[in-house]
């Protein structure tokens, strides 16, 4: 490779907390208009060597050049003014500002003394024109969908006019039409000479749309190779440094005697109308659809976190009056949000408060002995394989998947019979999902009941017994047995079946 061909270097990366090595001599070029991904298994260092390049955290050992020169950025803010912008896997938008304030947010145009409002909301709809995207400059981010947030901060990225773009997991929220209109767009930024560092645990787009992979394993350079010559099969080998076995595990039908939950015409106003399914003891009940089509506002009004107006919920058979979380937990209901870190975790505080705070809510008064606290997240940490710096961490210092795993027995520190997981494995690599999917397996054999709602269609295919398929905030079609396929699905959720 020529030198003068490489825009920004790494060389014998290392990086430690404390007494802790998480990153062992790590070596990574980016050459001038590629698109390098990065890859690897939840905690296997990718998060963390990209915040060293982009200026969030300082590497304990090693050097990096950019544009030949030592590089040593001193914040986020400086790295940004020199070219080298990150999207975060974790929004890091301010909720209370319009989408054009998030965009020009800390370098706004000026007229004078004055903000050139104008200008920026100009500025702000050509870029969201171009990402093909009909969002409001002068909406609020905080009513955004999680997918809307997405391509505000991909638009805010672009904004930069940045030699360097840093991408953690940015489909991960993105329709497959979105994701498109991503790769329309990286491909004609590389060909005006930026360069991409795109992380992803989606293999088939590392195939798409990158020239290079590096493939990080337990904080070590497993290899670098150009991408056409890695499968994707070989390339999650090289991951996990193990054969990957079947990832979903045979399907025993539930018996279906009397439903432990009865959902009869529901409607969550603005988003869910007139829904009604059952859920049987011991079942894994799908729910599919297009981003949009209202299954996680549905569950929200089920669980009370939403208004819901008509309809009945039954628990066994008995009718239930739900107007909180504490009243579903009551009803031995969990739900465990899609947004992990707005609403599944607090990331700031450490990690014993986390995984009792659903089970303090249960309780009748909040004092919890700090010893006992301590015990349960260890015996949570051997249960769920969460792997931590130390029991005093706090959230924000997990990687994705094991502060899933962290969220996963908080909601279950309550032993509850139906459990709901909103894309209970989003962000997350190949061998974290094998034990995620493991341990839906696992509760489902032991007679919980629950609910997967996911994007992701092998996961659906491969884990539900029934498959209930949304469009518009209705109900499409239910799907059961051997008419559990893709095609299946697609024809209920784009209308070419069903009435909804």
């Amino acid at each position: 490779m020529d030198s003068s061909d490489v825009l920004l270097e790494a060389r014998g990366i290392c990086k430690d907390y404390g007494p802790v090595r998480v990153l062992f001599d790590v070596d990574f070029s980016l050459r001038r208009g590629e698109v390098h991904a990065l890859i690897g298994e939840n905690g296997a260092g990718k998060s963390t060597l990209v915040k060293i390049l982009c200026g969030l955290i300082p590497q304990t050992q090693g050097e990096l050049t950019y544009k030949g020169q030592p590089w040593r950025p001193l914040g986020v803010s400086e790295a940004e003014r020199q070219g080298v912008v990150m999207i975060h896997q974790e929004f890091n938008l301010a909720e209370d500002l319009t989408v054009e304030e998030n965009i020009f947010l800390g370098r706004e145009l000026r007229k004078g003394w004055l903000l050139d409002r104008r200008a920026m909301r100009r500025l702000s709809r050509e870029i969201l024109a171009e990402l093909e995207t009909d969002i409001d400059p002068t909406a609020r981010v905080r009513d955004l969908s999680v997918s809307q947030k997405q391509m505000v901060e991909i638009a805010k990225a672009i904004s930069r006019k940045a030699d360097v773009i840093i991408m953690d997991e940015p489909t991960a929220v993105l329709t497959s039409h979105e994701v498109e209109i991503l790769f329309k767009v990286i491909r004609r930024l590389v060909q005006s000479g930026v360069s991409i560092v795109y992380i992803s645990h989606k293999l088939d787009e590392v195939k798409e749309i990158s020239q290079r992979v590096t493939i990080l394993r337990d904080g070590h350079r497993i290899a670098t190779e150009p991408t056409e010559a890695l499968s994707a099969d070989e390339m999650a080998v090289r991951m996990v440094g193990r054969s990957l076995e079947d990832m979903f595990l045979p399907k025993t039908p539930p018996p279906e005697v009397q439903p432990v939950l009865t959902v009869r015409d529901v409607t969550v106003p603005g988003f869910a109308y007139h829904c009604s399914f059952e859920l049987y003891r011991g079942e894994i009940l799908g729910f599919a659809g297009l981003i949009g089509a209202g299954r996680t506002e549905l569950f929200e009004g089920i669980f009370g976190l939403r208004p819901r107006a008509g309809g009945f919920v039954e628990r066994a058979g008995r009718p239930v009056e739900i107007y909180s979380l504490k009243d579903a937990i009551n009803c031995g209901m969990v739900y465990l949000s899609e947004d992990r870190k707005g609403k599944g975790l607090i990331t700031l505080m450490e990690l014993a408060p986390n995984l009792t705070l659903m089970s303090s809510v249960r309780e009748a008064g909040f004092w919890l002995r700090r010893r006992e606290e301590l015990q349960e997240l260890e015996r949570a940490i051997g249960e769920y394989d969460i792997k931590a710096p130390s029991l005093r961490s706090l959230v924000a210092e997990l990687s994705g998947g094991n502060q899933q795993k962290l969220a996963l027995a908080k909601v279950m520190a309550i032993d509850p019979q139906v459990i709901v997981l909103d894309e209970p494995t989003r962000g997350i690599d190949v061998g974290t999902k094998q034990q995620i999917y493991q341990f839906i397996h696992d509760l489902a054999a032991t007679g919980k009941s629950v609910v997967v709602i996911s994007s992701e269609m092998q996961e659906i295919i491969g884990l539900c017994h029934r498959v209930v398929v949304m469009r518009s905030g209705r109900i499409a079609g239910v799907l059961s047995g051997d008419d559990i396929t893709e095609e299946e699905i697609m024809l209920y959720a784009t209308g070419v079946k069903g009435a909804a």
